[in-house]
């Protein structure tokens, strides 16, 4: 046998399979499997989803409601048929038909041409001490994208990706645990596509193919398999599927679509003063600064500085009339201070708030303010607690919150000594009987509900029901903080949306925050990484993502900043951030050239908003991810399948970014249809690949025939003025358009106060019609002037009266 240096060899335990199906019995939607002392049932949810639940004890885990916001009882009734033979069970909707194997029980799926996915292997489930695991054929010319936060390329096809959330500091394309964890993938080849979304807050893994070529794996050390298949056949529907499944993003206020400016630390408010005066006198526009941890006093969470920030109210009050809203961070951990005066710890103390080891003794580690303690998010009433502690930050006015550390990121020793990372012991009790079931769920009933005060009997009683510990709930710290900040700001800011963005979550955070992607570098190869990471964001359900531009550890050259800032153009959440240790990244810090790229990107950004809004919209209703990787509007199109540097935001604006120094051509592909140069207007037939000419001033941009993009003047911040003209740019071609607005603060939108115009383009005799119907909805907009350019042809103006119009080129 092979030797490995300083390895033991070990063996494994062997895996139990299936038995095979004795009987099948069925109610309602639920399919009952009888294959021995085991427990195994296929739920029909729709006509493209089904669930597939398996418990090797015969008894399944009480629902928790972490991230499905549907029970299998909540899903309309659909019809299906079921079809027994000596050989098989066959269960069929309008658009899939399942078949399991009575020998061992193995599931395989077929679309409506008889083609075959998700299709179990040989071993089908097993389960061992500790563990339980499906196996699955990978088809040929299959690809896999998605699995929420991922360093690396596109599609991981062959790579193992686990899903335990951890402070990924000086992460490479080869880290594997992130902050994020996100058990959700979908598989695409031509024609067909599925998604996979593995419902298990335990320890889990993805393996795609790297033990067994041609078999993926995915195995969980909870106690049973649970999984759901989505049928695509292509990502906008399975998308769809699955954020009905785990939620979509509330809308959020216009001005977070804007430019953040963050840095670790702006340490006083002379500091914040002279940074929001840079902006506003260089014409850089920016409606969003943040407030690292040296706001507070000693990093104690919910306090400020009474010598660097003397007067917090007065400093967010001359912000806002400057146009900046203020974002503040947030850390979970509490600092240990008895008889401190402290009343974050002296409240969560007195109310048993924070978690304890599993002996009763409470848990510490080191952050921050050195020993602190942490709150059980997974509780009601700490829930509602924490979200009530944000009272005294929206108070002074603050509009966002940004929640940090919250994998959770603990040392074992105080920051600046060698210490090792940890997390809560895994046999701490978390949450308890009346957390288990809704603490993760839409957020409805508790919400209003006021502080529980729980007294020594009832704290001792509820103890002893406590069934969840940190092994099930690890994953899911970051989420229910995330959950508590947004339900603490719908509370404390109920006229205003607020923003609130987490560095760790689980499936189903986009319900509650933005996310970023965490600790990046100063390094071209995370510039590069940084679209592959949202694009599999935004395929794993999360929209609203970022990457800090410039990086945040080490400092950005002067060319890869100016790179940067065209690329962070294009993020949903354009945010610079940078470290305490480095070089300041402010726009204007390298010179006048890289200013005038910057200044010139961000306004970009700015005349895109209300094309960028409507996506954010589209996001709300529908699940689509607002940053998509081409293979999302052409699944069929094998090129796409690995083409990870090239981005599509919406549907209409390609980017092909420049990622490397010194380069000032590149390769750009361009799929099937009539594609426009943004700069140039030159014309393209796809598909073709083109050479792309870019120096430092350009990033290559590029638009569909018929694309419809509405824009807007240039301002300092969203709120300026009022939008007094609006221009929507078309290019010719064949193509439909939903313009979205509304007032873009207030929750108003929810009672339908918003406004949809339809707009079409298309060719008639020789002539270009543009159509743009009567606007539907209760919100009207300013008086303006609309102005529609067909590109290279001509323009024609008039006054927007929410009629129809019809306009000839």
């Amino acid at each position: 046998m092979p030797q490995y240096f300083g390895k033991l060899p070990t063996t494994n335990q062997p895996w139990t399979t299936l038995s095979n199906v004795k009987a099948v019995t069925w109610d309602n939607n639920i399919i009952n499997f009888d294959c021995g002392d085991s427990r195994f049932t296929i739920s029909v949810l729709a006509p493209n989803l089904i669930r597939v639940r398996f418990a090797p004890t015969g008894e399944f885990m009480p629902r928790r409601s972490w991230a499905v916001t549907l029970d299998d009882a909540e899903w309309a009734i659909i019809p299906f048929t079921v079809q027994e033979t000596e050989a098989t069970v066959e269960i069929e909707t309008a658009q899939i038909r399942v078949c399991v194997q009575r020998e061992k029980c193995r599931i395989a799926c077929f679309d409506k041409d008889n083609r075959p996915f998700a299709q179990d292997a040989e071993m089908g489930i097993g389960w061992r001490m500790g563990a339980v695991a499906g196996w699955k054929e990978i088809a040929a010319d299959e690809h896999f994208y998605g699995f929420g936060e991922r360093t690396g390329f596109l599609d991981k096809l062959s790579e193992v990706k686990t899903n335990w959330t951890t402070d990924a500091l000086d992460y490479d394309a080869l880290t594997d645990e992130m902050y994020q964890a996100i058990p959700f993938f979908m598989a695409l080849r031509p024609e067909l596509g599925y998604g996979i979304f593995f419902n298990t807050s335990f320890w889990s893994q993805f393996d795609i193919g790297a033990e067994q070529p041609g078999i993926w794996k995915m195995e969980t050390r909870g106690g049973e398999l649970d999984y759901y298949i989505i049928y695509g056949p292509e990502p906008a529907q399975i998308l769809e599927t699955y954020t009905q499944l785990t939620g979509r993003m509330p809308l959020p206020p216009k001005w977070a679509l804007g430019y953040h400016q963050c840095r670790w630390s702006y340490e006083s408010e002379t500091v914040v003063r002279e940074l929001a005066q840079e902006f506003r006198q260089r014409r850089i526009p920016c409606d969003v600064i943040h407030l690292d941890i040296d706001y507070m006093r000693g990093y104690r969470v919910f306090t400020w500085s009474p010598q660097r920030f003397p007067n917090p109210a007065k400093l967010i009050s001359n912000l806002a009339q400057d146009g900046f809203k203020t974002v503040t961070i947030i850390d979970p951990g509490v600092k240990y201070e008895p008889e401190g005066n402290y009343h974050v710890f002296d409240q969560g103390l007195k109310n048993d708030y924070f978690v304890r080891k599993a002996n009763g003794e409470l848990f510490h580690g080191y952050v921050w303010p050195e020993k602190a303690v942490f709150p059980d998010f997974l509780r009601p009433d700490v829930s509602n607690w924490w979200a009530d502690l944000h009272k005294s930050l929206t108070d002074v006015g603050v509009a966002g919150i940004w929640n940090d550390m919250n994998e959770p990121a603990i040392n074992d020793r105080p920051f600046g000594d060698d210490g090792e990372k940890i997390w809560f012991p895994l046999d701490a009790p978390q949450g308890g009987d009346e957390g288990a079931g809704g603490a993760g769920g839409a957020g409805g009933e508790e919400k209003q509900s006021k502080i529980v005060r729980l007294s020594e009997v009832e704290v001792q009683n509820s103890k002893s029901k406590i069934d969840v510990t940190h092994t099930e709930v690890h994953n899911l710290y970051g989420l229910m903080m995330a959950k508590a900040c947004y339900e603490g700001l719908e509370r404390h800011r109920s006229s205003q949306r607020s923003f609130v963005l987490t560095r760790s979550g689980y499936a189903g955070v986009q319900r509650w925050s933005s996310v970023w992607m965490g600790d990046n570098q100063s390094l071209w190869e995370h510039l590069e990484m940084s679209l592959p990471m949202l694009c599999n964001m935004g395929l794993s359900g999360v929209g609203f993502v970022g990457c800090d531009i410039g990086g945040f550890a080490g400092n950005a050259t002067a060319e890869l900043f100016a790179r940067w800032m065209q690329v962070g153009m294009l993020y949903p959440l354009m945010r610079g951030h940078s470290a305490m240790s480095t070089a300041r990244h402010e726009p204007w810090v390298f010179g006048d050239r890289v200013e005038n790229i910057c200044r010139e990107y961000i306004n970009l950004r700015y005349q895109l908003l209300p094309y960028i809004y409507s996506l954010f919209w589209e996001a709300v209703t529908t699940g689509a991810p607002i940053l998509r990787p081409l293979l999302y509007h052409f699944p069929n199109d094998p090129k796409t399948y690995s083409l990870y540097d090239q981005v599509l935001l919406g549907a209409s604006l390609m980017a092909a970014p420049i990622y490397r120094p010194g380069v000032e051509h590149r390769s750009v592909y361009l799929p099937l249809g009539t594609w426009y140069d943004w700069w140039s207007g030159d014309r393209y037939e796809g598909p073709i690949h083109i050479l792309a000419h870019a120096p430092l001033e350009r990033m290559p941009l590029y638009v569909r025939g018929g694309a419809i993009v509405p824009m807007q003047p240039v301002r300092q911040y969203v709120d300026q003025a009022p939008l007094d003209e609006i221009r929507l740019r078309i290019w010719p071609g064949n193509n439909e358009y939903q313009l979205f607005e509304d007032d873009g603060q207030t929750n108003e939108y929810q009672d339908q106060n918003f406004s949809l115009s339809s707009i079409s383009v298309f060719t008639e005799s020789n002539q270009t019609v543009v159509e743009i119907g009567a606007r539907v909805g209760e919100w009207t907009p300013p008086a303006r002037e609309v102005i529609v350019e067909l590109v290279g042809v001509g323009e024609q103006r008039f006054p927007d009266d929410g009629k129809r119009h019809t306009l000839q080129f």
